[in-house]
């Protein structure tokens, strides 16, 4: 069996998500765009916009400064010349994935007939069930505060906990749960349901795939977006169960689509059939907390040694190193965190916060991090980079000789 180290394991891992290629010296295309997802299969979305939503962030880290005009195209909007390319689904969690990758979930959505949550509330309420899908039928594209309205059900509610939702947000969101529904557009991050019929092309939805085929296919794409994977890393990628994974992973296997590998640290793992490893590590980027490269946290530990939470729910004066915080890699290695604010009445990407891992050269570390930044301010429209004061790092980012001023 083949031998992998950690750092031979890592290089690979980053050179999967598309780190270790150049990136584009002209504008980003659609065509740049496409090439991404078909390699790391999904952006996750997340509300938290305190620098810039999650799903646009893998493809600057990736792609560098692109016009997210052309994301949005690509998930919310369809026309004959520019045909939509993304949808949103329970990917990983709520995520946009290829349109042609909906079937791959059907198995997902009847699971989900009833919602993922509030299941009882949504088979308690036929007659409201019908209502909703004939009032988005009536109206099209809705927010479920419209479709409410539309209704009169009950007094349209203001913002407030997710256990707070009216019967019909409840029911809406059940609806696109099981596939009935789909995100025709958002405005404002607010979700506009549509019939899914509606919104995705015939021939997607006409195709059928045999549950089992489904599950190998995702395990393989996930297998592939990461390089190389113990089964568990597998299994987080698209939200598997492990019974459906262990015959997946042991028809691939025998199929000649992964190898089995062992991983100095790790144990057993999948390699992805035909991957060379790569010599050197590259790849340098700010990572958001929701990026495919590091969302199952577990893996980060295990692939870069980093300790790494999200402390968005944590009080701020317990906070390690801040509310939304991007960890910086670094040829190939996650080298530094940084809190990261966009103070967009200022004109300024805020940093709060920059902290270098142990053993890391603050000089050497600073001036990859600052060119990042300064990156992601113009990309942001944001005309300046303010560096605050906490963490060791941030003495180092406001040095001239690393600032580029």
């Amino acid at each position: 069996m083949t031998r992998l180290t950690a750092a031979q394991a890592r290089r690979v891992a980053v050179a999967a998500q598309g780190f270790a290629a150049p990136r584009p010296k002209g504008a980003v295309t659609r065509a740049h765009l496409r090439r991404l997802i078909e390699r790391i299969q999904v952006l996750q979305l997340d509300s938290v916009s305190v620098a810039v939503r999650a799903h646009y962030a893998p493809v600057f880290s990736r792609l560098g400064p692109y016009d997210r005009g052309l994301l949005d195209a690509a998930a919310w909007s369809h026309t004959p010349r520019s045909p939509r390319l993304l949808v949103e689904y329970w990917a990983h969690e709520a995520a946009l994935m290829s349109v042609q990758d909906w079937p791959l979930l059907r198995w997902r959505m009847r699971e989900y007939t009833h919602g993922r949550w509030g299941v009882q509330i949504v088979r308690n309420n036929p007659a409201l069930v019908d209502a909703v899908v004939a009032a988005v039928a009536e109206l099209g594209p809705s927010t479920a505060g419209q479709i409410e309205a539309h209704l009169q059900t009950v007094t349209r509610r203001g913002r407030g906990a997710w256990w707070n939702r009216s019967e019909t947000k409840w029911v809406a969101e059940a609806l696109f749960a099981s596939g009935v529904f789909t995100t025709a557009h958002r405005v404002g991050f607010a979700r506009h349901y549509d019939l899914t019929e509606r919104v995705l092309p015939a021939d997607v939805l006409a195709r059928a795939v045999d549950d089992a085929e489904a599950v190998r296919e995702l395990t393989l794409r996930a297998a592939t977006a990461l390089g190389v994977a113990t089964a568990a890393d597998i299994r987080d990628y698209f939200r598997l169960r492990a019974q459906q994974v262990k015959p997946a992973l042991d028809q691939l296997v025998a199929a000649g689509e992964l190898e089995p590998v062992e991983v100095d640290g790790w144990g057993p793992a999948y390699l992805r059939a035909g991957l060379a490893v790569p010599r050197a590590g590259r790849g340098t980027a700010l990572l958001c907390p929701f990026d495919p490269l590091i969302f199952f946290r577990p893996r980060v530990a295990r692939l870069f040694g980093f300790d790494y939470r999200i402390e968005i729910y944590t009080p701020a004066a317990k906070r390690r190193y801040g509310y939304y915080v991007w960890p910086f890699l670094l040829d190939g290695e996650l080298v530094a965190r940084v809190d990261l604010k966009a103070d967009r009445a200022a004109g300024e990407l805020l940093v709060v916060g920059a902290f270098a891992e142990p053993g890391r050269s603050s000089t050497r570390v600073a001036h990859a991090l600052a060119a990042e930044l300064r990156a992601m301010a113009g990309w942001l429209g944001l005309t300046d980079v303010r560096i605050g004061e906490r963490g060791d790092l941030a003495a180092h980012l406001r040095n001239p000789a690393h600032a580029g001023r």
